[in-house]
């Protein structure tokens, strides 16, 4: 794992003169930070099998896959690997299928992750929802994860609507207005404050 994002402190600051809640989670979590592990094709691999499933079942069968894999979860291994053998991992057909067509696209460079660096974080998005089984949910976690950019606020994560509701003492599902407005108040390092909300619901900090 690579050092906390070059904002992260700036942004602890920024979050903590803005709100009350998040200067105690701050507090509360300093103890590690959000890192990035540099290795797109990883987390893509890893936000599919994740998808839908708990925490727990997504771990088991990463593993699987992992083992499959021979520890090398890279395009070119997992190009060779049919689908049959994914779905023994534990994975759905669709699943097995978006990680196969994922491991082609990447081997042919049909999909070029580079060219994510120069683009806007809806640009990203479009650009990575283009590829099967990636939904603005795993676009979204791609881009906070892997290029730690500092302004995602996932709003489709059922976990961050929980640590809202959790932590501002709202009903569940928070009303979208109030999500809006929190939104506004943590921008521009709506990553960092999605990031210390997850923490105050999971200890263990999520990884992709």
């Amino acid at each position: 794992m690579s050092k906390p994002p070059k904002y992260w402190n700036k942004a602890r600051k920024y979050l903590s003169k803005k709100d009350k809640v998040m200067k105690d989670l701050i507090f509360k979590y300093r103890d590690k930070t959000l890192t990035t592990r540099k290795d797109i094709f990883f987390s893509l691999c890893k936000s599919i099998i994740g998808q839908q499933i708990s925490v727990a079942a997504a771990n088991s069968v990463f593993k699987k896959f992992q083992n499959t894999c021979n520890g090398k979860i890279n395009p070119k291994t997992v190009k060779k690997i049919n689908i049959q053998k994914l779905k023994r991992c534990g994975l759905s057909r669709q699943k097995a299928k978006g990680i196969k067509e994922l491991s082609i696209k990447f081997s042919s460079k049909s999909f070029n992750p580079n060219l994510i660096k120069k683009m806007s974080d809806e640009d990203a998005i479009v650009y990575l929802s283009s590829l099967r089984q990636i939904g603005r949910w795993s676009a979204e976690m791609i881009l906070l994860f892997t290029f730690n950019r500092e302004n995602i606020w996932p709003i489709q994560d059922i976990g961050l609507l929980r640590a809202i509701s959790n932590n501002y003492k709202k009903k569940y599902l928070p009303p979208k207005k109030f999500v809006n407005l929190l939104s506004k108040k943590f921008s521009p390092y709506c990553s960092v404050a999605t990031w210390y909300l997850w923490r105050s619901i999971d200890d263990e900090p999520i990884q992709y």
